[in-house]
């Protein structure tokens, strides 16, 4: 098949990678499950250890195969980067892209609305080795420069932020990180790089927890790191030492996902939209925090920066008893209360910040609430939050 037309992104996100790997025809990669490769030759097991080895051709399982290259390809593809990393989760590729960066002694800015696994990396491991963590108010900016160190090496955003949905000025604190010799890294996860290329806007190293809407059927674990030309050696070697690896079957689902991005990411959008509308309607709700609505405080820094909106977003409800709110999340039909987000099925769990924010504390007088919006039938939703909320009264 001919590469030499430079096809729409969506259309070389269906055919990018079968066009370079060895699929002998068939529509997707192969899953090789693969430990030991035996070679022909002692030249063959010699040019093994190469690091310059081509796509479709590896000297050891943990390496990884066809279907981990193919998955690493169409990310980098997505993020318009240099090359990715395929990490076992979310999580790990968050804390191995910054222990990649960070050495004993240096000095880490860090979002104080990051993800909560995250920040605990950051209040232990990092501060084990140690590694001095600052948080910050994501709404800083580029005045983020005043709490530059000597000792300072990276900045970590994420955009919006988990559970309260802030946005930062991601080119603002780029361009000043970049003009002190800051790396910067971001957790991409919320918008994907179908809605946000966080590369194009300055950002050195993207992340992403393709748990969630790469795979999009929660039944996965596995993450990415998408670095830029300066940074991919220096996490892929890291990668190399700790031994990271995806499993071939996750890789496959993943990719598997990203095929029907586009598509499920637009309904996620457009049922997302149609709830926080809705909610915003309902006396028992003080206020909703969508990024994509006129009403959120960073919309401007949204239209700005992004071309879509995913269906995860926060809304606060008016002050209510810890049993009421629990007749109400005990007794959801559709709504499931768990973790993660991104699937096909819908979730509402209440978030708890006091604990986890230090630089700028959560001010609100109700319960803040993260909800991800499935793709169940809209007026099935509907139905089962309204049931809730009569509950709750």
């Amino acid at each position: 098949m001919s590469t030499d037309r430079k096809n729409h992104l969506l259309t070389r996100l269906l055919h990018d990678d079968r066009a370079i790997l060895p699929t002998r025809g068939t529509v997707n990669p192969p899953v090789h499950h693969v430990s030991t490769i035996l070679f022909d030759t002692l030249s063959e097991l010699e040019q093994s250890a190469s690091t310059n080895l081509p796509i479709g051709h590896t000297s050891y399982g943990i390496h990884g195969s066809t279907i981990q290259q193919a998955l690493a390809q169409a990310i980098t593809t997505l993020e318009n980067g240099h090359d990715t990393i395929v990490t076992a989760s979310g999580l790990m590729a968050a804390t191995l892209a910054l222990s990649a960066v960070l050495k004993s002694g240096d000095h880490l800015l860090m979002t104080d609305s990051v993800y909560g696994p995250t920040r605990r990396f950051c209040d232990h491991y990092l501060k084990n080795q140690n590694i001095e963590v600052t948080y910050y108010d994501p709404r800083i900016g580029e005045q983020i420069s005043t709490l530059f160190l000597d000792s300072t090496k990276a900045i970590f955003l994420e955009s919006p932020g988990s559970y309260t949905f802030e946005l930062q000025d991601v080119p603002a604190i780029a361009s000043v990180a970049r003009s002190a010799g800051i790396i910067t890294l971001i957790d991409n996860s919320w918008a994907t790089p179908l809605y946000f290329r966080p590369l194009d806007h300055g950002i050195d190293i993207s992340i992403h927890a393709a748990t969630k809407y790469l795979s999009g059927h929660s039944d996965v674990m596995l993450g990415s790191i998408t670095a830029n030309s300066e940074n991919y050696d220096r996490i892929h070697d890291h990668a190399m030492v700790f031994g990271n690896h995806a499993a071939p079957d996750d890789c496959y689902l993943v990719l598997r996902g990203l095929r029907t991005l586009p598509q499920r990411l637009n309904a996620h959008q457009i049922a997302g939209y149609k709830i926080a509308h809705w909610l915003d309607s309902r006396e028992e709700v003080d206020f909703v925090i969508h990024p994509g609505r006129a009403d959120h405080p960073d919309h401007a820094l949204w239209k700005r920066d992004f071309s879509g909106a995913s269906s995860l977003f926060g809304f606060v409800l008016k002050p209510v008893e810890k049993v009421k709110l629990a007749n109400m999340l005990d007794n959801m039909s559709l709504f499931g209360m768990g973790f993660s987000w991104g699937g096909y099925e819908s979730l509402l769990i209440p978030g708890y910040l006091s604990k986890i924010r230090t630089a700028k504390p959560w001010q609100s007088s109700g319960k803040i609430m993260r909800i991800h919006v499935g793709l169940e039938h809209l007026d099935d939703l509907i139905a089962d939050l309204e049931s809730g909320f009569e509950r709750m009264k």
